[in-house]
């Protein structure tokens, strides 16, 4: 708020309206009094108005909080040189100058101090100067302000620099009488109309194919008196500074950028850590380091370096994207020091809190990284194979009792305290398969097989689900397979027995109508089936088997075709008679 009330100050002084100046400074003094600036600021607007008792209590409280600052001499000076005291005021230029040799403003503010030392009193202002004198009330900018027909003169650079000529040097107005402006603001003034022969011809500047001829047409003007010279506020002083300042953070930001590159850590971070000095309103230097500390793995420096930068950046409302980064570079760190997986909640909040700052893919690739490091971990911490016996015992004695629901719940304990006991997922499927969830318990079959392709009850298993689910020929591919391993097991043998006896049924036609409906049904919505039958060859040999029988038993002698053949029967889509 105080910057604001101080930019108000600023534009208002730029457009001479020094008493609306001062009092936007003296807000931002309310706000902010130790801001030796502001101070400056209102004594400049102040000798403006000639109140220049005020802006020498100004200029004395600038150097009282910033003794080192050259501008604050300026000040005291020319509010000295406007109250008479040219003594003091070349005392307060010389102590200025001694801080900055090379300031021209004080310099130029010395030479009219020791000019008034040595000009003779002045006499009271008379002719000429007495109607300047009226340049240098206060009341010179409102009246301008407030009439339309000057209004406009205020936002003119040449008609300005008229009439801060005039306030400095009263003497100094005949030289611009010949400005229509000028006359217009002197009838203002003087609240009379002044008439002149060209009034309705010119326009409110001069026209450029005939500008006046000042100097032609009126005498050289006397050597004007020396005059107390409110120096013109430097506005711009402290934004050059800040400016400079940021130019040298942003080198310091690209020479860090390069010692990371090169993996000279230590190195990036003095680079930083000086961009973070000259410059804190960029919060990028303090996520820059915060990612040197993470490749240093000092991931605790890296956590308060990006709690920094995303309170400094709602501070600065700074852009979303940077406070995310800053949120995503805290996750990853704290994903680094995480040793159990309720260490990783903190991390995952993290991400989703920088999420909602802004979607990137990197952290959402992080944040899901982290959540499955937290479920790996959850695993490994609950992992007991000696629990996880006991839980399947007890599995097993619900399941002798015909109650599959509860030795479920015992089986699935099982398998969280070890996700790898086929066994368990064997006795499951079992469950599965008595309580009639035949694609639940074909699930836990197939993870038998995946787990131990040896393990011939898993194959007998997923077999019997197979075969239930009247997929003959898939039933009897998985007892072929378990063969492989165990080719004396009685029960993968039997069940290529009673997979057989209903394939053979299937061919003869002595299946019922539902059941070969329902047969059918089931194979059309196998890929294998589909691809089969849209197959343009195969569409052909399905022909040839209905028209043309001694073509088709040529197609048979093909290995490939016959097999599909084969599969179409058993699905019960071709029938043999």
């Amino acid at each position: 708020m105080a910057d604001e009330a101080k930019a108000k100050g600023n534009a208002a002084f730029s457009a001479g309206r020094f008493e609306e100046a001062a009092q936007h400074f003296s807000d931002a003094i309310a706000l902010a009094p130790g801001n030796h600036v502001l101070y400056s600021n209102r004594s400049a607007a102040l000798a403006s108005l000639h109140r220049y008792s005020d802006a020498l209590a100004d200029a004395e409280k600038t150097v009282e909080l910033k003794p080192d600052w050259a501008k604050g001499y300026s000040r005291l000076g020319a509010a000295h040189l406007g109250l008479g005291d040219a003594a003091s005021a070349v005392a307060a230029y010389e102590k200025g100058l001694a801080l900055d040799p090379s300031n021209e403003g004080l310099k130029a503010g010395l030479a009219d101090a020791k000019k008034a030392t040595a000009a003779p009193p002045r006499r009271s202002p008379s002719g000429a100067d007495a109607i300047g004198q009226m340049f240098q009330g206060p009341e010179l900018w409102s009246k301008i302000a407030s009439d339309p027909a000057t209004r406009a003169y205020l936002e003119q650079p040449d008609f300005m620099q008229m009439l801060r000529e005039v306030q400095r040097n009263p003497s100094s107005l005949n030289m611009y009488l010949s400005d229509p402006r000028m006359m217009q603001v002197l009838s203002l003034m003087l609240n009379i109309k002044i008439q002149r022969p060209e009034d309705s011809e010119l326009p409110e500047a001069s026209s450029p194919s005939s500008p006046p001829q000042r100097q032609q047409e009126q005498p050289k003007p006397k050597a004007r008196e020396v005059e107390p010279e409110p120096e013109p506020m430097e506005v711009n002083d402290e934004e050059k500074e800040r400016k400079e300042r940021k130019a040298a953070a942003q080198k310091e930001k690209e020479a860090g950028n390069a010692s990371y590159k090169k993996k000279d850590f230590e190195t990036a971070i003095q680079h930083y850590t000086k961009a973070m000095e000259l410059d804190d309103e960029d919060i990028s230097y303090l996520t820059n380091r915060a990612a040197v500390y993470i490749e240093m793995g000092k991931y605790d420096e890296c956590i308060k370096d990006c709690d920094k930068a995303v309170e400094r950046g709602r501070e600065l409302r700074a852009d979303f994207k940077m406070v995310a980064r800053a949120l995503t570079r805290k996750g990853t760190a704290l994903a680094k020091l995480a040793k159990t997986s309720k260490d990783y909640d903190l991390a995952i909040e993290t991400f989703q809190k920088a999420l909602t700052e802004h979607r990137n893919p990197d952290t959402l690739k992080r944040l899901n990284e982290a959540e499955k490091a937290k479920k790996d971990l959850e695993q490994q911490e609950y992992y007991d194979p000696k629990l996880a016996d006991e839980e399947r015992e007890k599995g097993n004695e619900f399941f002798k009792q015909q109650k599959y629901p509860e030795a479920i719940k015992h089986y699935n304990e099982a398998l969280r305290r070890n996700p790898n006991d086929v066994k368990v997922y064997s006795n499951r499927a079992a469950c599965y398969t008595k309580l009639g969830a035949m694609p639940e318990g074909l699930k836990d079959a197939e993870k038998c097989i995946e787990l131990d392709p040896t393990f011939s009850k898993g194959y007998s298993r997923k077999g019997a689900i197979q075969f239930f689910m009247k997929e003959h020929d898939k039933a009897m591919e998985t007892y072929q397979a378990g063969l492989k391993h165990d080719p004396n097991n009685q029960e993968l043998l039997d069940g290529i027995k009673r997979c057989i006896e209903q394939i053979n049924k299937a061919n003869r036609g002595e299946i019922s109508q539902e059941d070969l409906q329902e047969k059918q049904s089931k194979a059309m919505q196998d890929p294998e089936i589909q691809n089969i039958l849209t197959d343009p060859i195969m569409r052909q040999v399905l022909i040839d088997f209905q028209e043309n029988p001694r073509a088709a038993q040529d197609h048979l002698k093909n290995p490939g075709v016959a097999q599909k053949i084969q599969k179409l029967i058993s699905a019960g889509i071709v029938q043999m008679r």
